[in-house]
């Protein structure tokens, strides 16, 4: 009798926190077991690690009670310590192990004026750089320890190519800037670059987008990213003041580089953003929240994604690739690819010139392409 109860035993799967590849997850931990497998697969968020050997779902899809009662018929359920890592504040925000953090690192981004979001990346990064080399002394690591923690990261956590180059961004800034060690450390392996063309939306696509959505705001946000060629970030910190009726532009102020630029204001733009302010009455930013605070990039893309899909367009449309399509329309209706540079903001012609392989150049009078959509209708 009590042997049968040995071999009729429901398998037991252990709840654990964990990192993976830069994200909080939840692991399932159990012996190999066909029917428990078989289930996992069909809880919503579950993946394989072939590096880790576990399956996972990630924390913010994670639903604990889901996953009790999709297992418990056939598996013991062991979740002491997901249920104890909640309940102490302390573990729950301490992830991973304290470095003592260099302050002439964080000093030099502040001295160099690095973007918030820039510094954030940087100080995470050489954090982890920092925990993959304990109790050692940072000014004596070798390039080629440097190029084997790279490539660890590469092979274990399966980075991708353009996390890879902003890591070894924030490695090199101390060397460089805040060690003044350049020279020495010139040789990090860095990933080839892809020559990736950009995804643009046609003319019709984004007349449909527009008209689609009744939302004045929601409106005014697919206007202004497409008929100025901005960024999301650039878009939420526009300012009213930033808006220039008397002279046609728009001032972008400290983008990408910490840089400034001009782009035209479209006509047709400046009566939508009147109509917009009638309504909605912004105090400081062109496009607001609910309680008058700068609106959430978050909130954009949500925007452009419902638009997109409300006008029928079945591909995955983001906010980057409004920025493409007016860079890409302004060189088919005959804009010198020097004026679309400065447009953009870029640095180099040679990041421009990427739009001359997905324009279809007809030479037209230079406009700009909101108004040209709608130069028959206003």
């Amino acid at each position: 009798m009590r042997h049968n109860k040995i071999l009729t035993a429901k398998p037991k799967i252990s709840l654990n926190y964990d990192m993976h590849k830069g994200a909080r997850i939840v692991a399932l931990h159990f012996g190999y077991n066909r029917v428990v497998i078989d289930k996992i697969k069909k809880i919503s968020g579950a993946r394989w690690s072939q590096s880790k050997k576990y399956w996972y779902i990630k924390e913010k899809e994670f639903i604990l009670s889901q996953v009790f009662n999709m297992l418990k018929d056939i598996a013991y359920i062991d979740y002491s310590q997901i249920k104890s890592f909640k309940k102490n504040p302390v573990t729950q925000k301490v992830l991973k192990t304290k470095v003592k953090f260099p302050q002439s690192y964080i000093d030099m981004l502040d001295q160099k004026r690095y973007s918030k979001s820039t510094k954030k990346s940087y100080i995470n990064y050489f954090e982890d750089y920092i925990r993959f080399f304990p109790n050692r002394n940072l000014d004596i690591i070798t390039l080629k320890e440097i190029n084997d923690y790279i490539l660890q990261l590469i092979r274990e956590k399966d980075i991708s190519p353009s996390q890879q180059n902003l890591r070894i961004n924030a490695i090199k800034f101390y060397y460089d800037k805040v060690l003044g060690k350049s020279k020495l450390y010139i040789d990090i392996q860095r990933p080839i670059k892809k020559k990736r063309l950009p995804n643009v939306l046609s003319v019709e696509e984004l007349k449909r987008m527009i008209d689609i959505t009744k939302n004045m705001k929601h409106k005014s946000i697919i206007s202004i990213l497409y008929s100025a060629g901005l960024r999301r970030s650039e878009l939420v910190n526009l300012k009213i003041s930033d808006i220039n009726s008397d002279q046609m532009l728009i001032k972008v102020r400290q983008s990408k580089g910490n840089k400034d630029r001009y782009v035209g204001l479209s006509k047709h733009l400046l009566n939508l953003l009147r109509e917009y302010y009638k309504i909605y009455k912004p105090k400081v930013w062109v496009i607001e929240g609910q309680k008058k605070g700068q609106y959430s990039a978050e909130s954009v893309l949500k925007v452009i994604k419902s638009s997109a899909k409300k006008a029928g367009i079945l591909r995955n449309i983001t906010p980057q690739m409004l920025r493409h399509s007016f860079a890409t329309h302004h060189l088919e209706q005959g804009t010198d690819l020097r004026y679309i540079q400065e447009f953009l903001g870029h640095n180099s012609s040679k990041t421009t010139e990427i739009y001359t392989h997905v324009a279809k150049t007809d030479f037209m009078k230079f406009k700009n392409p909101l108004d040209n959509i709608y130069e028959n209708t206003d």
